[in-house]
């Protein structure tokens, strides 16, 4: 079943699906990516600026993460019961006003570290509250043949903006100071918040009454267990998410200063990966391939890589070429991703769905990057590494057994509502499972 709303038209000159809505979403996520990235640096360094240690700025993330985690559902249910651009923009004014509150503490000096893991809490509710609410509403606005491109399109502009935001956040908080670098985050949730509530939902049905959170919750849950390429995939991504986590941001810093001569190398290692996600969403714009997921899913085998170059370890010029590949790889997986959702699960329970996805892809996320030292201390660095990309191609190959992972097929256009996967499209193709 797909959704049945339509999509607003778009302007002459623009592709089929650059239509106003997918106009305002990609702007905001742009800003908010310029923002966001930089800010992360900003506030580690705030920590330390304030006399904190590298375990204070561990807490401080933490904050952030734990709140994601346990409001990620209810986000879900709420998008979906309400207009979803409503719970986005005031999702932004919550983070405009902790990530305000934040840079003000900054500035005036001296803040305290219970300060900043509160108010890191806070972004992190918000961020649990937008983010189902986003990708509903992104999914819902482009469907059909070119519903890939478009998602491609979007993640190569989130990548983009990501890169240069992390490159102009470091350079800022040199001139400026981490405050200030918080404080033009906050103003750039404000100005994606305002973008935001253009929105037009005309084109979404409205929602039938129904009954409470908890029965919204049980609904959005039978979508997501009675579908097995969804949530095989999801909990294969919550073990892979976690080890590459673990791999990336205990293991490589380590590697590097020990054997590839200190950060310097592990950052351009980082930035050849960003490079590859800007590669794979233009690979994306242009290859559709017809099987999502069973395509997808091979280009997972290469997250097992990274971890496997840092034991060796790879010289840096290929542990570069390592992460470019991979990069490539990612957004592969996640275009093919984003276009079977879309096509897949009902308008109208899009965002509980993606809670759940969100939920078992980052639930793992800090057990695992914790245990990361104790596993280095208790069998090696190289052996606990040599297991992260184990774990990946294990993960992977067991995905693919999954008989609706290699079968899902691309749909050529949206399916009325209520019609059975198998239904013939008007170009005589057949988009179903099998």
């Amino acid at each position: 079943m797909t959704s049945t709303s339509a999509v607003l038209p778009s302007r002459p000159g623009r592709p089929s699906w650059g239509g106003r809505n997918y106009t305002l979403l990609t702007a905001a996520a742009v800003v908010t990516n310029l923002g966001s990235q930089g800010a992360l640096i900003a506030a580690a360094f705030a920590v330390l600026d304030s006399g904190g240690s590298g375990g204070d700025v561990g807490l401080v993330a933490a904050a952030r993460t734990v709140p994601l985690v346990l409001f990620l559902l209810v986000g879900g249910a709420l998008a979906d019961r309400l207009p979803r651009h409503r719970v986005m923009v005031a999702a932004n004014a919550l983070n405009f006003l902790s990530q305000g509150a934040f840079a003000l503490l900054v500035l005036a000096g001296e803040p305290r570290l219970w300060q900043m893991m509160a108010l890191s809490a806070l972004g992190g509710v918000g961020q649990a509250f937008f983010g189902p609410a986003s990708e509903g509403m992104l999914m819902s606005t482009v469907h059909g043949e070119d519903a890939g491109r478009a998602f491609a399109f979007y993640r190569m502009a989130m990548h983009g903006a990501g890169i240069g935001g992390a490159a102009l956040g470091g350079a800022l908080i040199a001139v400026l100071g981490a405050g200030w670098v918080l404080a033009i985050d906050a103003v750039a949730f404000a100005v994606a918040g305002a973008l935001r509530a253009f929105l037009d939902v005309s084109h979404i049905p409205a929602r039938a009454a129904g009954g409470g959170m908890v029965s919204d919750l049980r609904e959005g849950w039978r979508e997501f267990a009675g579908r097995p390429w969804l949530w095989s995939i999801v909990v294969q991504f919550a073990v892979v998410n976690a080890v590459v986590a673990a791999a990336e941001a205990v293991y490589g810093p380590l590697v590097a200063r020990d054997e590839l001569g200190g950060p310097g190398p592990w950052g351009f290692a980082l930035a050849a990966f960003g490079a590859g996600t800007l590669g794979g969403a233009f690979l994306m714009t242009r290859w559709k391939p017809r099987r999502l997921l069973l395509a997808g899913s091979l280009c997972v085998f290469p997250l097992a890589l990274p971890s496997a170059a840092l034991a060796v370890p790879l010289p840096v010029p290929a542990l570069a070429g390592v992460m470019l590949l991979t990069g490539v790889s990612v957004e592969v997986f996640g275009v093919s991703w984003m276009t079977a959702l879309s096509q897949e699960i009902p308008e109208e329970k899009l965002s509980r769905v993606s809670a759940y996805d969100w939920l078992g892809s980052i639930a793992m996320v800090p057990l695992a990057t914790a245990l990361a030292g104790p596993a280095q201390d208790a069998v090696g660095r190289t052996p606990a590494l040599w297991g992260c990309s184990a774990l990946v191609a294990l993960l992977t190959a067991a995905v693919l057994c999954v008989p609706d992972v290699r079968r899902l097929t691309r749909r050529t256009t949206t399916v009325t509502a209520g019609a059975p996967l198998g239904s013939a499209d008007a170009e005589g193709t057949v988009g179903r499972l099998g």
